[in-house]
């Protein structure tokens, strides 16, 4: 019975993959975005590693919005994959910036670990239980 395939239970699987890591971003994301201007240049100072050095309190701010409004979006299946991709792209920089610092493998595993998690949802889709299904339906019924 354990290993028999209970593929009915997809959807809440996914839906609950949403609300448990929307929330926590929504949560690590907030100080990011209340934090302001200070706070976001000092975020989007990563981008320097790429050679985007300029406007660093932008890209601060894209990756603030990306965490917080991202898990929101993520967590309410709205736009799914668009906020996906924004997570994916901020996990990313994140590790990143962890690794230009030299830091070792456990300060940047749980970003690296949070892309693959996004990368797989972004394939995945958001799944029944989700505002996108709500609005703009299932092409594969």
């Amino acid at each position: 019975m354990i290993f028999t395939n209970r593929y009915q239970y997809h959807n809440l699987g996914l839906l609950l993959l949403r609300v448990g890591l929307g929330v926590m971003f929504m949560i690590h994301g907030f100080p990011k975005l209340a934090g302001g201007p200070t706070a976001w240049a000092g975020v989007g100072g990563v981008m320097d590693v790429l050679g985007l050095g300029f406007a660093p309190t932008f890209w601060g701010l894209l990756a603030a919005l990306a965490e917080f409004g991202g898990g929101l979006l993520l967590a309410l299946g709205l736009w799914f994959r668009l906020a996906c991709v924004g997570l994916l792209i901020t996990m990313i920089m994140a590790t990143v910036m962890h690794v230009s610092k030299g830091q070792g493998f456990n300060e940047y595993a749980h970003a690296l670990e949070s892309a693959f998690v996004f990368l797989g949802l972004l394939f995945a889709g958001p799944g029944r239980y989700s505002l996108d299904e709500r609005l703009f339906g299932s092409r594969l019924r």
